[in-house]
């Protein structure tokens, strides 16, 4: 089944009508760096979680050029994008197969943006608008049949009219070859945002941003941003803060914990993202010891994938998906109180009709609600635990003035979601049932 954009133009969905959520996780050297054993392993623990997308990368930051895959190939001969090596391409057909098999979209990233600007990295630039679209076509037409979402760029800015040239002859080849039956998007370097770029491109069908490895990121002000932008497209945060990194890539500020990227997620999403990609360490590099750690690991990445914060994610997809998924608008006017900056920020969302509503709370402190955003004349209101996924049903209310509510104390960072529900829907509890 194809993936399109929804009529409204703010979330994804499959053909059907039925909502897609964009949960992804980083896994950029999936194809370099593990053998098809090991990816089994890794996309087997990812769908048990509820991750729908993984993004990884076809020519690899990690000298994905030169440095073989575990079987012994690398992806281009003499380094030239005309000229694909059929056994590497193999491999990364078999993983995408596996990835499909277990309902995971693969969010696959031609190239790294290494390869069409090397500001920084391995490189080498082997990109011209001319080979660009060559390839892009070509491997378009691989993967026509699959479950994919395009994501070109790879954390690198677009600086000169080169750049500009090589990327959108790359989604023109790939555009010939795939038509509009996949979707594409663009993943910019930290800080950045592809509407930067490409917002008025055709091509482009929704946005990404990189707001960065950064503790009490306001990674919300991106989403605000983009949400607001004509023509309406969706977006996201494709890549905040990762699980186990350490902030502003300096360990003397800490290292990101499961309740960061909990707060990444949940700001984002209420801000108005369509979804969310989550991300850990030692996970995208596939770190294993004797390998040279790239921003600091820790773990194997067999054990890093363990790391509380990966399993939480699904939370948010749930809870979502358990209320009429494309009435969600973010809407800070449904707070009577402050919302605050940095770790103290809260962050609203509402169904457009009134039928329910939730509140981000970063912290365990008061919050007030004006009632009569919600829709009838009573409301439902819970506490949902965006640790464990569980609700805890705290009253009924008058949707009338303004109502405060003080969250149950927490194990960790305190944060809590406050959902609040139009009585006469009899939604189910948070979490737990697709609502029609």
């Amino acid at each position: 089944m194809r993936l399109t954009i929804h009529e409204s133009r703010r979330f994804l969905m499959w053909e059907d009508g039925t909502p897609f959520f964009y949960l992804g996780d980083t896994a950029w050297e999936l194809f370099h760096r593990c053998n098809r054993r090991e990816a089994e392993r890794y996309l087997r623990d990812r769908a048990a979680k509820g991750f729908t997308v993984v993004q990884a990368v076809a020519l690899a930051e990690l000298d994905g050029l030169h440095t073989p895959n575990p079987y012994g190939h690398t992806p281009l001969r003499d380094d030239d994008p005309l000229k694909p090596n059929e056994p590497y391409w193999r491999h990364v057909d078999n993983i995408i197969d596996i990835a499909n098999r277990l309902g995971i979209v693969v969010g696959l990233l031609p190239t790294w943006g290494d390869k069409w600007n090397k500001k920084w990295g391995v490189g080498p630039e082997i990109f011209t608008p001319e080979n660009a679209r060559v390839y892009g076509e070509w491997i378009g037409n691989r993967y026509k049949g699959q479950q994919v979402i395009w994501i070109l760029g790879g954390d690198r800015p677009v600086e000169n009219e080169r750049h500009y040239a090589v990327l959108r002859a790359m989604a023109t080849g790939i555009r010939a070859a795939v038509g509009r039956s996949q979707l594409i998007s663009f993943h910019p370097m930290g800080g950045q945002a592809s509407s930067q770029y490409f917002h008025q491109d055709d091509w482009l069908d929704f946005n990404m941003v990189q707001s960065g490895h950064i503790r009490d990121n306001e990674n919300w002000k991106f989403i605000t941003r983009d949400y607001s932008l004509a023509p309406v497209k969706p977006c996201m945060d494709a890549e905040p803060g990762y699980e186990n990194i350490a902030s502003h890539f300096d360990p003397r500020n800490g290292f990101l914990s499961a309740y960061d990227v909990r707060k990444f997620a949940y700001w984002a999403l209420f801000a108005g993202a369509h979804g969310h990609t989550y991300g850990c360490s030692e996970v995208w590099q596939m770190y294993l010891p004797g390998r040279e750690p790239q921003l600091y690991a820790h773990l194997p990445w067999t054990e890093a994938i363990k790391l509380p914060g990966s399993a939480q994610m699904q939370h948010a997809k749930r809870l979502l998906l358990s209320r009429p998924f494309f009435a969600r608008v973010p809407d800070q006017s449904l707070l009577a109180c402050e919302e605050g900056t940095g770790a103290l920020h809260i962050q609203a969302t509402r169904a457009a009709d009134g039928s329910y509503a939730m509140v981000y709370l970063p912290l365990r402190r008061p919050v007030a609600v004006k009632m009569d955003r919600i829709g009838g004349s009573q409301a439902v209101a819970w506490w949902y635990d965006p640790r464990t996924g569980r609700a805890t049903r705290v009253g009924t209310f008058a949707t009338k003035g303004e109502q405060q509510f003080i969250p149950p104390p927490a194990p960790d960072g305190g944060d809590w979601v406050l959902v609040l529900d139009e009585e006469a829907r009899r939604f189910p509890e948070p979490g737990k049932v697709t609502a029609s």
